[in-house]
């Protein structure tokens, strides 16, 4: 009936920062259209999420993460 809440993947791998130069921790959570995940669906806990929004969106301006993939 219920759900079993999902665990932070940085909480369980005890990663406390989230660099937006490491493309292939952030990639996982821009999916093709663009978006970021929101937490319900990526599992993160709201500190990392506020924390991986950070790093997406510094990564998207330097052009490391893509805004859209055709």
């Amino acid at each position: 009936m219920f759900r079993r809440r999902k665990v932070c993947k940085f909480c369980a791998d005890k990663i406390d920062d989230i660099n937006y130069k490491d493309v292939k921790l952030i990639a996982p959570f821009v999916p093709e259209r663009g978006k970021i995940l929101p937490r319900r669906i990526s599992g993160t806990c709201a500190m990392h999420q506020r924390k991986l929004q950070i790093a997406i969106k510094r990564a998207r301006q330097i052009a490391l993460v893509p805004y859209v993939t055709e």
